[in-house]
């Protein structure tokens, strides 16, 4: 089980750790992300989209639950907030395993709430609130 932790103290500091997380895990395409509310999942999700060259504005697709974006070689990225998911059957009729198992970068808020569908392989991002301005990033590889 591959670990990855960072504080993070700055917003000037995400680039490098979005850049980070992405060489340490290099094959992964899912990443659920488990934080309280305003910890900075959908702030982190722009870093990893930025680095990996979305050309899309990114926002959390709060009440359209998923959002598409396009990176600059025009390859698909999903960015899912299930936050205000009903039921694990609104999710699955939704089709998300399909996005899930796409082979394409998916990025999940509020993970927790879609557990049972998701492939065994994926990466497991907690973020902690540590003080007024500390976030501590923790990435877990699931097997």
């Amino acid at each position: 089980m591959q670990i990855f932790e960072r504080d993070i103290t700055t917003l000037e500091q995400l680039p490098e750790v979005a850049k980070e997380v992405l060489a340490v895990f290099p094959k992964t395409r899912l990443f659920g992300f488990y934080a309280e509310m305003g910890a900075g999942k959908t702030t982190f999700i722009k870093a990893l989209c930025d680095e990996l060259g979305v050309i899309d504005v990114v926002n959390s697709p709060t009440f359209a639950i998923i959002n598409e974006y396009q990176t600059k070689q025009h390859q698909p990225i999903f960015h899912f907030d299930f936050y205000r998911l009903k039921s694990l059957k609104e999710a699955s009729d939704l089709g998300c395993e399909e996005y899930f198992y796409s082979g394409n970068y998916c990025f999940l808020e509020w993970t927790e709430l879609v557990e049972p569908l998701l492939p065994q392989d994926f990466l497991k991002i907690q973020i902690t609130v540590s003080g007024s301005k500390t976030r501590r990033l923790s990435a877990t590889q699931m097997h």
